[in-house]
Order: structure tokens, then C-alpha cells, then sequence
């Protein structure tokens, strides 16, 4: 789990669309960055510094698991992305947008690139008007006074004007949701993803506890003998573990996803009980799946089957390794079915078959912008 950092930017524009390039900022910085909590009015404000048009400037509230190295080194790269030139001279010039770091928690940072907090915020009163109305009592760890104390005492005289122009707040996964289910054929990579989603949006995570089951080696070995007693045994643990979870929020994590749903027992067992144990199973299916809560959305990630076939050798788990292709088909064959029939899921089918999300960060970023989409 990664340690989040509440932290405060100062973000200004005076050239093109300034209010545009604003929304593009706060977009790039909730993609990059982290989760953006707060957003301040726009305020208009005469250049500073240097004679130019009127700039807008905000100031944002976020958390984040960047270092302040990380942190600065990605603001520059967002910056470099909306037009900003190299400043060669060090002279205040027009820009398209200017990202500052106000606050690191209430850390102190002089280094060489960065100082927090930043060493003219106290005498700029385009940084400390928004910056009151969104955290009034946050407390300057130098100053030891609060934000609206220091507003008072600023000495700038400059004008500073409340516009009625607005801007959006980019939505995280852990707001929009409270509950993900992610599942997939075998080798489809639920659990991988499942983890990365867990970490990056401090989540709980639901993890399916195939390793403690003694039957499944058997089965890939005998399959008709050990089928029911490993479905069975799958169903129970399934039902136990998804009613313990979901039924106790963490109290630091009110966003859980799991990399498997009850439904994947009747999937599985579909295909691979003879039907007088399937209608048994059936049964008992029928009375646990009433009890478990639905996610709010169900993810099915799909990959191809020679796809499939790769990742299931490359993780090398023995007992795996002579599962055949065919029997992978029957399982999305299985998943289609469900997924076309099952109508009270909202379900979100994501096709991972040419994207490597764990290695590329730019394939995961494409499948988080599809899970905040939605269906």
C-alpha cells in the first residue's frame, strides 16, 4: 500500500485558453499524480512581476504517492505537455500554465530543484485567496500560523478578482465505486491487475484463494474424478470469503476490488460437471449467490486464447501447464454466456489481448480511463 501525501499546487495561465489549459492541468495531474480533492475558484489577477495579460490562477488540494522528486519531476513533464517553454533567463514571462508546489504535507524541503513550502507563496495574494478558501486553517509549518492568519498579514496589494467560471474535478475509481470485481479466463491477468488498482487507489483487496485448494492439482490430473469436490470446495470458500469481506469496510479503505466473482463457480462448474452433479451443484449455487452483494461493476478482461496459452506458461505453475485450449474456450464460452444473460451486473468487458499493462504504464493508464468510463 502506498503512503499518501495530502499536498497543495498553485496553478496559473495567462496565454491562449486559459481555462482550458487549467482543465488540462488538473486532468493530467488526477492521471499522473494523484487524487484531486479540492479545487478552488478561479480568480483573475494582473500579471506579476513582468507587464502581460491578466492571468487565472487556482489552488488545488491532492493526494498523492509521489515522493517530492517524483512530484516535481512529473509537474515539469505536465507543464512541458501544455506549451510551457524552458525559462532559460529565470525572468517572469506569460505562460500557458504554471504549476507550483505550495505544500508537501507539512514537510519542510530545501534542496537544490524544490523548497517547500514554497518561498514567495506569503507574499503573493494570487496564491493565498484561493489557497484560504479551500484549506483556511491549514497551518504553514514555518510560520506556524494558518493559511487565512497569513492571508491577513500579506502585504500585497494587488487586485484580485473572484470570477464565476468553472472547473471540473476529475472523478477517482475509488469515488465513483465502492466495489470492483474483476474477473477472466485463466491467465487473463484479474489478479495482476486487481493488485495494481489495489496499491494505486489504496484499496482492499478480495483475492481468490486458489493455492490452499488441495483438489485443484488433482483435477488437472483427473479431471471427472475430482471436478465436483473441487467446485464445491471453491463454492464454500468463495461464498465464506466474499461474505466476511464485504460485509467490513477497513476503516482506512472504504474501496474494495476483488479479482474474482461468486458467479465464477457456476461458470466453472458449467464446464466441468457431468449434468446430474451440476443440477446438485445448481442448487446450492442458487442459495448462497442471493446473499452476496453485487459489485458495482464487474469487469471481464478478455484475452485471446493463444494469448491466454503464453501467460499460463510464462507464470509456470505446474499443475497449469497442460490445460488445453479448448477447455480455455469452453470457459469464455462460459463468461459470455453469463455476461449476456446476467443483466442485473452493470459489466464492463475490457479486450487486454494487445496490451501489456503491467510493463507499459501507458496500457494500464488506458485501462483505468475505461474502468472510470464505465459501461
Amino acid at each position: 500500500m502506498k503512503i499518501l501525501r495530502t499536498t497543495y499546487l498553485s496553478l496559473g495561465s495567462n496565454q491562449g485558453d486559459k481555462l482550458q489549459k487549467l482543465q488540462e492541468a488538473i486532468n493530467l495531474i488526477a492521471e499522473k499524480i494523484g487524487a484531486i480533492s479540492k479545487i478552488s475558484s478561479v480568480y483573475k489577477t494582473a500579471s506579476w512581476g513582468f507587464k502581460s495579460d491578466d492571468f487565472y490562477n487556482i489552488c488545488i488540494e491532492l493526494s498523492t504517492g509521489l515522493n517530492p522528486e517524483s512530484l516535481l519531476k512529473n509537474i515539469n513533464k505536465i507543464e512541458q505537455i501544455l506549451g510551457r517553454k524552458p525559462n532559460l533567463d529565470k525572468q517572469y514571462k506569460a505562460r500557458t500554465i504554471d504549476i507550483d508546489i505550495l505544500f508537501f504535507d507539512n514537510e519542510i524541503i530545501f534542496s537544490k530543484d524544490l523548497i517547500v513550502p514554497h518561498k514567495e507563496m506569503l507574499l503573493r495574494k494570487f496564491v493565498l485567496v484561493p489557497l484560504a478558501e479551500i484549506a483556511p486553517n491549514l497551518i504553514h509549518p514555518i510560520e506556524k500560523k494558518r493559511i487565512n492568519e497569513c492571508l491577513k498579514n500579506c502585504t500585497d496589494l494587488s487586485e484580485i478578482e473572484k470570477t464565476s467560471l468553472q472547473l471540473k474535478r476529475p472523478i477517482s475509481i475509488s469515488e465513483k465505486y465502492n466495489y470492483i470485481a474483476i474477473e477472466g479466463n485463466i491467465g487473463a491477468g484479474k489478479t495482476t491487475l486487481a493488485n495494481m488498482i489495489a496499491e494505486d487507489f489504496n484499496a482492499k483487496i478480495i483475492l481468490e484463494r486458489f493455492a490452499d485448494n488441495p483438489f485443484l492439482p488433482k483435477f488437472y490430473e483427473d479431471n471427472e474424478r475430482y471436478a465436483f469436490p473441487l467446485e464445491m470446495s471453491f463454492l464454500a470458500d468463495r461464498y465464506q470469503q466474499l461474505s466476511d469481506d464485504l460485509a467490513q469496510f477497513d476503516l482506512f479503505k472504504n474501496f474494495i476490488v476483488s479479482d474474482y466473482y461468486i458467479f465464477k463457480s457456476l461458470i466453472f462448474a458449467q464446464v466441468t460437471l457431468q449434468k446430474e452433479e451440476y443440477f446438485l451443484y445448481r442448487k446450492m449455487f442458487d442459495i448462497m449467490y442471493k446473499e452476496i452483494s453485487k459489485p458495482d461493476l464487474y469487469i471481464y478482461l478478455y484475452q485471446n486464447t493463444p494469448r491466454l496459452i503464453e501467460n499460463i506458461k510464462n507464470r509456470g505453475r505446474d499443475y497449469e501447464q497442460k490445460i488445453a485450449p479448448e477447455y480455455l474456450d469452453k470457459i469464455h464460452k462460459g463468461y459470455t454466456t453469463f455476461i449476456k444473460t446476467e443483466e442485473k451486473l452493470n459489466t464492463l468487458i475490457i479486450d487486454v489481448s494487445d496490451k501489456d499493462f503491467v510493463n507499459n504504464p501507458e496500457d494500464y493508464k488506458t485501462v483505468i480511463k475505461e474502468i472510470l468510463k464505465g459501461t
